[in-house]
């Protein structure tokens, strides 16, 4: 056991002990009742939509008091175990690159491992204190095909999930039999808020679930789709991974134990459509923004921020840096960032009356080069096929459309395709984790043998992307297009020959 493991556990009879620069729950939560069920209860939803939640408790006073949390975690038990001892509590620290802020946040009453208690985590989801169902389960957990939005009746999980296995093993599934029990019980509508990375996250959600919903029972469909909201959100907001560093830091702070706390940039964004069946918290007092469609925001995220995010990381990844501050402070990574967003991005946006996106754009280098997060390139580079239809893959279809350029944005997808090699610039070998991993590897495989006889480095480049883009679920129709193959090779043949700092010398200077 550790120095820091000895020290008394953050519990909340131990609140009072606190340093008085810590801030602490203002309102009774020992008469907190749980309105909101979480799926997905990792770093983001504890580092984000918890702490806007916590103060809204605290200012909606008596009626805040309905709106406390129950995490379920899918599958991991992590999270319970560290948070059990604590009753709920965990510390949010807020690190810029000069000073941090530390708050115990109490929303959270407890965490469900549906894994362990699928019965307990239904009935929670039917329980008359439920008025909103919110997850973060990353793009992956919706089940869909990224290309098209539409539910994967292939995916292996959900196949299982349809069969009428003993308990559901996906989202999608715990959300359908949850939403049975309730309309069965003759209970009152919710709204399902979804505030992951993808394309119109709420509406995907609905198509999905509705979907899933009339292959198990036709009345769950129309009810379903007839009283529950399933509000599009934005959310931003950089969480990395928790490490033992982080445990070690924020627990010598409190003066107690503090088994999982979260780290996060100062910076916060949530955009949501404000359309709610059954009530929600007062976010707004903590910085939410409540509009009538969040998709001009989400294309803003998905495209400035986390494209920018994929890009960095891959490249990261190739080349041996290992957070994203490392890849944003060389120069060439740095002048292609900010080129990408200003010419081959931002032009794709929609209209976002009374932003400046000019101001925004601008905001976005800073964070990036925060070396307080120490933001892992590995870990934002999973789950790839999930996230680059909408990172990448939409502003070059509205490229293409407009018959404008897109060198640097081609740059990046060669990036990521010549990641799932699976080795970096150096030899060393890494996973691909991703969920379609397995058919990603044949599609690979079958452009290596297809170009394996061409000796002449742009027709090899260019079967081998053709080859790839062919596989329908991440780039849809776009193998159809020449312009798209052509401009990718030729991005790709620059990363084989000269390796991520060549490539990018030469975009930069060329584009």
């Amino acid at each position: 056991m550790s120095d820091i493991e000895q020290l008394p556990r953050l519990h909340p009879a131990r609140l009072g002990a606190l340093p008085p620069h810590v801030r602490r729950p203002g309102y009774a939560r020992d008469t907190l009742r749980a309105g909101i069920v979480h799926l997905g209860i990792g770093a983001f939803h504890r580092g984000h939509q918890a702490e806007i939640t916590e103060a809204a408790i605290e200012a909606m006073g008596d009626e805040g008091q309905r709106w406390g949390i129950i995490g379920v975690s899918l599958r991991r038990p992590d999270t319970r175990d560290a948070l059990k001892p604590q009753e709920g509590l965990y510390t949010l620290a807020l690190r810029s690159a000069t000073a941090e802020t530390l708050q115990v946040i109490g929303a959270v009453l407890g965490v469900l491992v549906a894994e362990e208690d699928p019965e307990i985590v239904l009935d929670r989801i039917a329980h008359r204190d439920t008025h909103i169902i919110s997850l973060t389960v990353t793009e992956k957990g919706y089940c869909h095909d990224p290309a098209t939005g539409e539910l994967n009746r292939a995916d292996r999980d959900i196949i299982e999930d349809l069969s009428g296995v003993s308990h559901p093993v996906t989202a999608i599934g715990y959300l359908a039999l949850g939403l049975q029990r309730r309309m069965e019980r003759g209970l009152g509508p919710v709204t399902l808020l979804s505030c992951d990375n993808l394309a119109s996250n709420g509406d995907t959600l609905r198509r999905v679930l509705l979907a899933y919903c009339a292959e198990i029972d036709p009345a769950l469909h129309d009810w379903v789709a007839a009283r529950c909201t399933f509000p599009n959100t934005m959310v931003d907001r950089i969480v990395p991974k928790t490490t033992i560093d982080d445990v070690a830091h924020v627990s010598a702070a409190l003066g107690l134990y503090d088994a999982w706390p979260v780290v996060g940039e100062p910076f916060f964004q949530w955009v949501i459509e404000d359309r709610f069946a059954a009530g929600r918290p007062r976010w707004e007092a903590g910085g939410a923004q409540f509009v009538a469609e969040a998709r001009p925001f989400e294309v803003l995220k998905h495209r400035l921020v986390n494209g920018s995010q994929s890009m960095m990381a891959y490249m990261g990844v190739l080349a041996g840096w290992p957070t994203t501050d490392r890849v944003i402070a060389q120069p060439a990574v740095h002048a292609f960032i900010s080129e990408t967003m200003e010419r081959e991005t931002q032009p794709t946006l929609p209209p976002l009356p009374g932003l400046d996106v000019d101001a925004y754009r601008a905001s976005l280098l800073p964070r990036f080069t925060n070396p307080a997060l120490g933001h892992r390139t590995r870990q934002i580079a999973m789950d790839g096929s999930q996230k680059i239809p909408q990172r990448l893959l939409a502003p070059i279809r509205d490229r293409l459309a407009a018959g404008q350029p897109f060198a640097r944005l081609a740059l990046g997808v060669a990036a990521w395709l010549h990641f799932l090699r699976g080795y970096d610039e150096a030899g060393n070998a890494f996973p691909i984790e991703d969920p379609l991993a397995q058919p990603l590897a044949a599609v690979m495989a079958d452009a290596a043998r297809q170009t394996e006889k061409l000796f002449d480095a742009r027709t090899r480049e260019q079967a081998r992307v053709r080859t790839i883009a062919g596989f329908a679920p991440v780039f849809g129709d776009l193998a159809q297009s020449t312009v798209f193959i052509d401009t990718v090779a030729t991005q790709l043949e620059l990363l084989c020959a000269h390796g991520v700092t060549g490539a990018l010398t030469r975009v930069n200077s060329t584009a």
